[in-house]
């Protein structure tokens, strides 16, 4: 395995999901590796569903919890859970809106060719506002069964990756009752993506472009 880094301290990171919970599900292990490494790193996380109830209540308390120490600052908006596709405009908008309050280092997103239309749409206007950035695509375990082969992968300890599932456990109470909502779908996932990158446990992403700098 040959180790990547982004060739200097991450100080701004950009989290974004279509749901409340994506953002802990695909890349929550992620955000503790890094916060917990970087005290003050900013966070600003974008979700476009679940405003003003339940579920955002849910996402402020997680995400608080998933990047301790950080600068987070956490929108959420109120459209149409299933149907954002049908609300371009409005979703557009607000990652325009993220754009143009950050520059950041690292930009963590849906997968480009995730089988839910949410997530799908997300991840495509992403690539229109996030032009300059490495971005990588996280994963979420569900029905469709889209997981395919990532090219990308964030190590990480026990430690973390058993308080990722105790997080995700202890904080998304609405979720408990979906049949692969549960800790052995979670790390048994996280155990097989440890498996391919050669450490106990990971989490994968899609990169879709990537400037190398192997002269310098």
């Amino acid at each position: 395995m040959i180790g990547l880094g982004t060739g200097r301290r991450p100080d701004r990171i950009v989290a974004v999901g279509a749901h409340c919970d994506d953002i802990a599900i695909g890349a929550g292990g992620t955000l503790l590796t890094l916060c917990l490494a970087h005290p003050g790193i900013r966070v600003d996380a974008l979700v476009l569903t679940g405003g003003g109830g339940e579920r955002e209540q849910e996402e402020r308390a997680a995400l608080a919890a998933f990047c301790p120490g950080a600068d987070l600052r956490l929108t959420v908006h109120k459209l149409p859970d299933g149907r954002l596709p049908a609300h371009w405009d409005e979703a557009k908008g607000a990652v325009e809106e993220l754009r143009a309050g950050t520059e950041p280092d690292l930009v963590l997103a849906p997968r480009t060719d995730d089988a839910h239309q949410d997530h799908r749409g997300l991840a495509k206007l992403m690539t229109t506002a996030f032009r300059d950035h490495l971005t990588l695509g996280y994963e979420i375990v569900k029905w469709d069964g889209d997981l395919g082969r990532p090219s990308a992968y964030q190590p990480l300890s026990t430690e973390v990756a058993e308080e990722k599932v105790r997080l995700l456990q202890e904080h998304y109470p609405s979720q408990r009752h979906r049949p692969w909502y549960d800790r052995e779908a979670f790390l048994g996932l996280a155990r097989i993506r440890g498996i391919e990158c050669h450490s106990r446990y990971a989490e994968a992403f899609a990169v879709t472009k990537l400037t190398l700098n192997l002269g310098g």
